[in-house]
């Protein structure tokens, strides 16, 4: 059975004609990617499916029953209260039905009549066996293991969530979404306000969820690792392929060299027909066939090479040369309310690097582009630029501090006041502003259309080091991928922070890895760092010990003293680290047994009608019931975490 089928819808936004009669079927087990250049509806789509909007015509079926989870660009979050207590709640029918049981064991507190105590009582084991199967299909730790997954540590769980950030309640609801397996998962750009480790781990749970997904992504890697199947919202309107993103891209240059042939093939076909229409409809013995040539010109389908894209055009210009030495970071330490951040830094930038700073949200990634643009200052050491360094820097903060009251072709002009508008026109044409769209006030642009207006004030006249804030964030797929292809020929040095895997991959020469108050540097991209911390993970990790017989001819007393030191000293640090857990799991299976058994006797007891016939005792044991549910989830969610952490002591200690 399909989960959505769209049949002949159409769809106007503003004026203009986004969707004309369409279709597209999405079964079980789809992965799509969505495609196209900003402004040609993808979220539109997204929203169509998801319920949120309506079509003008035709018409969206979705199946019976299907659960649909969406997550858009822009969250406004529904979520409330403590950021754990708001994931579990987000599955369907949780909150409804722990307010009826409490509801019921206030009326069977209130009710004396033993008829109307049977029937609540009734109900009371009905709503306990239905939350009883949730806690079952959606158990806790899943949740937990989903917020770690996504950036939260454990000490976040008990937080507000009206008290974090945009981009941390859109992970948020994104941990809600995750956590409540739908059949079909629509994500508009999921990996905009998450950091390399968290997207790292989002590709990966995404790789074994069971359902259907619809993904819009600006990340190549990500996409290509998720998808199998391509709609991409063309100009000649909505086309479908199989494969990944490389895949698709391949079949639609070969569709253009194709379509081109056959126009350049009916081209030559016309231009012979008409010789001939022109040589001889005029003479006798050929006007027959001359006024076939006529009507076979007049029915004559054209063949229309395809019209490219609208995308943004550039190419940097030379930039001036700096000393070898551009960036100097001299015994830097830097912290925010009581939080350090990096302590006694000691790095430098040579002339033509190309830096990814990773680590996760919070580590202090933007804090030192800020501290290298000069913006704010570290707490302690210096930061010394090189000799003839000219800084660009493109931030994210930046695209609020841009006038809303100015037009494009104003603000770009602040960046080169001595440049003629003839070039300024250009510059902005070159980021898709042409005509009168350059006298648009920046106040009425999109998110993506402020960042190519940064963009372009940035560019016009780029500096020899090059600061960049997450610059992919608002633009699509394509404009990613060309500011990519500009970037790889930029001559000067280049410092970047970015979620976006293609982007670093492509780029980056060199690593910085912000991590517990240090940098750690490594040379090469974002695929050669993982595959180098694979490599020491596996180097350090302690090969087991085999027992050899083995033959001492002589053997020095002080190097068989050693080798049994040490053997001592691994039994010694194996004990250590494994007992306390070992222990910790004994007393929690002690225990779980214990509720176990005391459960039974308690559902035994409660399934006698009679027992509500006294009803300060039913109500005891009731309580009683619910407090032994409540501790074994508990428990039973801490033998879990116990287990884990053996299991990778063991691992990190070879056994």
């Amino acid at each position: 059975m399909s989960l959505v089928i769209i049949s002949n819808l159409s769809l106007a936004f503003l004026g203009r004609k986004l969707f004309h009669e369409i279709g597209l079927q999405v079964e079980p087990g789809d992965r799509i990617g969505l495609v196209g250049p900003n402004g040609s509806g993808k979220t539109t789509l997204l929203r169509l499916i998801g319920g949120e909007i309506s079509p003008d015509i035709g018409e969206i079926k979705r199946g019976r029953g299907i659960r649909i989870g969406y997550l858009p660009q822009d969250v406004h979050t529904v979520l409330s209260g403590n950021v754990l207590q708001s994931i579990l709640d987000s599955i369907p029918g949780r909150v409804r039905i722990r307010g009826e049981i409490i509801q019921t064991e206030e009326s069977l507190k209130n009710n004396p009549q033993k008829s109307d105590q049977l029937k609540l009582a009734g109900r009371l084991a009905e709503l306990h066996q239905e939350m009883s199967h949730l806690d079952t299909q959606f158990p806790s730790h899943e949740a937990q293991r989903i917020l770690v997954g996504l950036g939260f540590s454990p000490q976040d769980f008990n937080f507000p969530v009206s008290s974090l950030s945009e981009g941390w309640k859109m992970r948020a609801v994104l941990g809600s979404l995750l956590y409540q397996k739908p059949d079909l998962l629509l994500l508009d750009e999921p990996t905009n306000h998450l950091d390399i480790p968290s997207v790292h781990w989002l590709e990966q749970f995404l790789q074994t969820f069971r359902g259907a997904i619809i993904l819009v992504c600006h990340d190549r890697v990500f996409l290509n690792k998720q998808i199998n199947r391509i709609i991409s919202l063309e100009s000649e309107g909505m086309k479908s392929y199989r494969g990944n993103y490389d895949f698709y891209l391949k079949v639609r240059e070969e569709e253009r060299l194709n379509l081109e042939a056959r126009a350049r093939n009916q081209e030559q076909k016309i231009k012979d027909a008409q010789k001939f229409i022109e040589r001889f409809r005029y003479k006798a013995t050929k006007a027959r066939q001359a006024q076939s040539k006529i009507k076979l010109l007049k029915k004559m389908e054209l063949v229309e090479s395809r019209r490219p894209s609208k995308t943004i055009q550039f190419s940097f210009p030379v930039v001036p040369k700096s000393g070898r030495e551009v960036v100097a970071i001299k015994g830097v330490s830097k912290g925010f309310n009581k939080k350090t951040l990096y302590k006694d830094i000691n790095i430098s930038v040579l002339s033509g690097e190309r830096i990814a700073i990773i680590g996760p949200n919070g580590s202090g990634k933007t804090t030192l582009l800020r501290m290298v643009a000069g913006e704010i200052e570290p707490n302690y050491g210096e930061i010394i630029l090189g000799h003839n360094v000219i800084i660009s820097y493109f931030a994210q903060h930046h695209l609020d501090m841009l006038d809303p009251r100015k037009a494009i072709i104003e603000e770009v002009s602040q960046a080169v006041p001595n440049e003629t508008t003839g070039f300024v026109r250009a510059m902005c044409g070159a980021f898709l502003f042409s005509g009168d769209d350059v006298d648009k006030s920046i106040g009425i642009l999109s998110g993506g259309e402020k960042a190519r207006v940064s963009l372009a004030r940035l560019l016009v006249k780029p500096g020899n080091l090059m600061l960049m804030d997450e610059p992919t964030n608002h633009l699509d797929l394509i404009s990613s991928e060309i500011l990519i292809d500009a970037l790889a020929d930029y001559k000067g040095t280049l410092i970047f922070v970015s979620h976006n895997q293609s982007f670093v991959n492509r780029l980056a020469t060199k690593i910085w890895d912000i991590k517990e108050e240090v940098i750690e540097q490594y040379p090469g991209n974002l695929n050669e760092y993982y595959d180098h911390l694979e490599r020491i993970s596996k180097i350090s990790a302690p090969i087991p010990e085999k027992k050899q017989v083995q033959v001492s001819f002589g053997k020095d007393k002080r190097v068989r003293k050693a080798e049994r030191r040490k053997k001592a000293e691994k039994r010694m640090l194996i004990r250590a680290t494994l007992k306390p857990i070992q222990d910790e799991l004994a007393l929690l299976e002690d225990r779980i047994a214990d509720l176990e058994k005391r459960q039974k006797e308690l559902e035994k007891i409660l399934s006698d009608p009679d027992i509500f016939a006294d009803k300060n005792k039913s109500l005891l044991f009731l309580n009683e019931y619910k407090e032994v549910r409540e501790k074994l989830k508990e428990l039973i969610g801490r033998w879990e975490f116990s287990q884990d952490q053996l299991e990778s002591a063991k691992r990190n200690l070879g056994i």
